[in-house]
């Protein structure tokens, strides 16, 4: 509105705000080196601690961690007593930043903002020409893809997300055919396969580099009942071939989403199910706005699930494809039952149960 009187008042709120942002963004990266040195995790152990000690508990350069506890304690995730010169991680704050915070630990999920960061110049170049990023571009993306997941659905496979799908703890056990696609490093498989050993699992996923890892790691389990590969999903050829297909945050990453879910439609069998995690959006930016976690959503849909997809030259449908669009597709898919339910563990996303 061009023609409004200038509202100063407003203008100095959202320049805090972008001051709050700008602060907020640098501290994701320090959280995110916090996970990854393990410093969060030696500080939950110690007692108010000098740098040096800190330090020399983490195995790590004294300059550097102190550095970076002055990041942490400007923006108050970590206590500190000048006088003494110590530094503390308060239980309160280490329930959400440890790897013993499992599944709360939100440092985990920060990592993905350096991954984004990475290829912000690739990004740009698509915004001006068009097309996409590869996977390739994304350094650690399968390693901390993994990681999240291990948080999201491994940490609560069993106990909830299984028990979504009726009657599905009893067939696992009795022993049934079961397909994931967009595998990745195959952890949720894993450990289904070591609950489960009467059932027989498939992995597939288009990355060699996950593969091999899942693969790797299948081997020094001793899973022989479950087995890795290769593969675009939108091509598999199975019929009637799988009594449960499951996809955890894959399917809006694919270049082509609508032929992935006709030929998973066609690969399960006629009483079969197919249980899908996607990103809990609506399909409606106006909805979605009430997100608490939307901007951080939309943020990595445009720079990885979107333009992953474009580079693939596919739909570039994005993380926020939304429960409105899945439902659709769903349908369109061969899908005639489509339930649809939330987890309190994980308020980021949305659960499908869904049959033929």
């Amino acid at each position: 509105m061009p023609d409004a009187p200038f509202d100063a008042a407003r203008a100095g709120a959202f320049a805090e705000r972008l001051l709050g942002i700008l602060n907020g963004g640098a501290l994701a990266l320090m959280i995110s080196i916090g996970h990854r040195t393990g410093l969060f995790d030696v500080m939950k152990g110690l007692a108010p601690s000098r740098s040096d000690e800190i330090a020399r508990r983490a195995g790590l350069e004294e300059r550097y961690v102190r550095e970076w506890l002055g990041a942490l304690v400007s923006g108050g995730i970590v206590t500190y007593d000048a006088e003494r010169g110590l530094y503390a991680l308060p239980r309160e704050h280490a329930a959400s930043l440890t790897r013993d915070a499992r599944p709360h630990n939100l440092a985990v999920t920060a990592q993905w903002i350096p991954i984004l960061g990475a290829v912000e110049d690739e990004v740009i170049e698509c915004f001006e020409r068009g097309g996409g990023v590869s996977y390739a571009a994304y350094g650690r993306f399968h390693a901390v893809m993994a990681e999240d997941s291990d948080q999201t659905v491994v940490a609560s496979l069993l106990e909830e997300i299984v028990p979504l799908v009726p009657g599905l703890p009893a067939a696992l056990e009795s022993g049934i055919d079961v397909l994931d696609v967009g595998c990745g490093q195959g952890r949720a498989l894993q450990r289904l396969a070591r609950a489960f050993p009467k059932s027989r699992f498939t992995g597939l996923d288009l990355s060699a580099e996950a593969i091999t890892a899942a693969k790797q790691e299948a081997a020094r389990l001793r899973l022989a009942n479950l087995r890795f590969e290769v593969r675009d999903v939108a091509e598999i050829t199975h019929e009637a071939a799988f009594d449960l297909v499951t996809a955890f945050d894959a399917i809006h990453d694919q270049a082509r989403p609508a032929d992935v879910l006709a030929a998973l439609a066609r690969a399960l069998r006629p009483d079969g199910t197919f249980l899908m995690q996607e990103i809990a959006g609506t399909s409606r930016l106006e909805d979605d706005v009430q997100h608490p976690l939307a901007p951080f959503l939309y943020t990595v849909s445009c720079l990885h699930c979107m333009s992953v997809s474009l580079a693939a030259e596919g739909d570039g449908l994005g993380a926020m494809w939304g429960e409105g669009t899945a439902r659709a597709m769903l349908a369109e898919a061969g899908f005639s039952r489509i339930d649809v339910r939330n987890l309190s563990h994980d308020p980021m996303n949305r659960y499908y149960v869904v049959r033929r």
